[in-house]
């Protein structure tokens, strides 16, 4: 009676699980392995394919754009990620307050998160557009020259990241609140009767505490900005010169407009290890320092 009893039961918690693992299957699983198999083909949308092996992956490596679109992704990655972890923690530590104010701050700071591409590009552009917007108004009025942010190379992918960071804020911002409320407060109360200032409370508490919120922040932001795509095409188009260009608008370029369906296959692979890659280690790093994750 029992055995049935407990049969019953794991039929019962299986049929909950089965919905999200049909949807994994065939949102995650089935198109994972599916473009492993393209990438080793020759095909495009309105034929059959060949069998070609590795020659995608040759082609890849031996295309310039491709190279320099794998730089400008690690770079953007670069600018964005530390940036949004060190703010978004400063701000979870500002904002950290059970006050009316800091509630209505955190709703505007994390109002950003909520816009879409569009509307968050359409703002920056008009803050960075030459001679007339904000940052050329602000740089005229004190005696500087002011800069093409979106049509100078060395400026265009650094203006994407501002408007990164601006766009992506919140929720760093929300994961360190709510990381840093789970601290018990009787810890600060015997460091405060300890003597300690606050760099020590800082370093030897309120960051060991949240070690595992960092963790988790870091590793989020490296996967969503490894896919920088919708901000860079509609602020720069991937220019000027393929300076802002990244791995996702080349994978686009591929599978869409040149309809070379195998290579964006195989770029789509490398990108995804190279994703893989990066989080594993960040994960590996972790550990190494200690973090409990």
């Amino acid at each position: 009676m029992s055995f049935t009893n407990s049969r019953k039961e794991q039929l019962s918690s299986f049929s909950f699980l089965l919905p999200y693992l049909l949807v994994f299957v065939g949102m995650i699983v089935v198109p994972l392995f599916w473009g492993i198999y393209l990438s080793f083909q020759k095909v495009d949308l309105f034929g059959p394919g060949k069998f070609i092996g590795l020659d995608n992956y040759v082609r890849l490596l031996h295309d310039r754009i491709f190279r320099q679109t794998v730089w400008n992704t690690l770079y953007f990655v670069i600018l964005t990620v530390p940036a949004l972890v060190v703010v978004g923690l400063l701000l979870a530590l500002v904002l950290n307050q059970k006050t009316r104010v800091t509630s209505m701050l955190r709703g505007v700071f994390f109002a950003s998160t909520i816009l879409s591409v569009t509307v968050v590009t359409l703002i920056w552009r008009i803050i960075f557009i030459p001679n007339d917007g904000l940052m050329a108004t602000l740089f005229t009025h004190i005696g500087l020259e002011p800069i093409s942010f979106l049509s100078d190379p060395d400026w265009s992918l650094i203006s994407i990241a501002i408007a990164t960071v601006w766009w992506c804020l919140g929720l760093p911002m929300i994961l360190f609140i709510a990381a840093l409320q789970q601290i018990p407060r009787e810890i600060y109360e015997a460091a405060a009767i300890d003597g300690a200032n606050r760099w020590a409370v800082f370093f030897r508490i309120t960051l060991p505490s949240i070690g595992r919120t960092i963790v988790l922040v870091i590793i989020i932001e490296i996967v969503m900005q490894f896919q920088l795509f919708g901000q860079a095409l509609l602020m720069t188009n991937g220019g000027p010169n393929n300076s802002s260009r990244s791995m996702v608008m080349y994978i686009y370029d591929l599978g869409f407009r040149r309809w070379d369906v195998g290579m964006a296959a195989a770029a789509s692979q490398l990108l995804f290890l190279i994703i893989l890659i990066a989080a594993m280690a960040q994960f590996y790093v972790s550990r190494r320092k200690g973090a409990d994750v």
